[in-house]
């Protein structure tokens, strides 16, 4: 096989209280890249789709993961990846994270799949340092693995898959850019002992709920007293927005990744299209454009199309 054409999906990081170590694949929207094999050691960018992105590959978040591929590979091999994004870049659903782990499961089959799925997401972590600065895996490994995942470790590695009831996603995005390097700069450097405690106990809260099926333990779970505090200035009508759509049904939810994105979990699909409509009439009133979607978790994560 010489080229290959993959969907690469949205995530949404974090899942309110687990920053850094807590992700969801969604199953729209995706990016559709391109990647052929070559026969030299170079690896090639091009994108399809107008939006500004570095063509440079050691500063693109699809080419630096491949270069580092490359690195300890002993073959005469390189890639030319060609990009359509449908993930609009500081969207704060995993734009750069699909860039990457596109990419790097593209090459991988390419290769005969000689890299394991932990290996694809340390390549594609130096895509996220490219983007942020920060190496992260809260929206790779699930972009890679499919489902939720729990990054309980990054050195070492150590990702746990998560397993879900059936539950629809609802993400609005208000047409803003939120650089996830800038929502970083403004995070408080220490918390508190008694915020550090109630934090942890959502996380194994949300997690215990996903396990058991447990939706109330699941919304109850679904809160954030140090990061949310803090990025929710950034994101207007979030507080309206979470209130209006738990009233309307949802489980949950909050800023999805660094935002501007929101998201909300819903049992069923009819509340997660109440919860849409909920979200279009906060963005009509207040005049900011905004896409909307209602999709579900997808287990598969990056999909090999041809």
């Amino acid at each position: 096989m010489k080229e290959i054409t993959i969907h690469a999906p949205g995530t949404v990081a974090n899942l309110v209280c687990g920053f850094d170590v807590l992700g969801l694949c969604l199953s729209a929207p995706y990016d559709i890249m391109r990647v052929k094999l070559l026969d030299k050691k170079e690896v090639i960018i091009r994108t399809t789709d107008g939006f500004p992105l570095p063509t440079d590959p050691a500063m693109n978040t699809a080419g630096a993961p491949l270069l580092e591929m490359l690195a300890g590979l002993d073959q005469e091999v390189g890639f030319e990846v060609i990009i359509t994004k449908q993930i609009k870049p500081g969207s704060g659903i995993g734009s750069s994270a699909a860039s990457a782990a596109g990419a790097v499961v593209a090459a991988n089959e390419l290769l005969g799949n000689i890299f394991s799925r932990e290996d694809l997401v340390r390549f594609a972590m130096f895509g996220e340092k490219v983007a942020s600065g920060v190496k992260h895996a809260d929206n790779i490994a699930p972009c890679i693995y499919g489902g939720v995942t729990l990054i309980r470790s990054i050195f070492p590695l150590d990702i746990v898959p998560i397993p879900t009831p059936l539950l629809f996603v609802t993400v609005v995005h208000p047409q803003i850019e939120v650089r996830t390097s800038d929502s970083r700069q403004i995070l408080r450097k220490e918390v508190l002992l008694k915020d550090a405690i109630r934090q942890w106990g959502n996380i194994a809260g949300l997690v215990a709920g996903l396990m058991k099926n447990d939706y109330e333990l699941i919304g109850r779970s679904l809160e954030d007293v140090i990061i949310e505090p803090v990025r929710s200035i950034l994101i207007p009508g979030f507080h309206e927005m979470k209130k209006r759509c738990k009233a309307a049904g949802a489980i949950g939810g909050g800023i999805s990744g660094s935002g501007p994105s929101v998201f909300m979990l819903s049992k069923d699909e009819v509340t997660a299209q109440a919860v849409e409509q909920v979200m279009k009439l906060i963005y009509d009133r207040i005049g900011l454009q905004y896409f909307t979607y209602v999709t579900t978790i997808s287990q598969q994560g990056v999909t090999c199309i041809v």
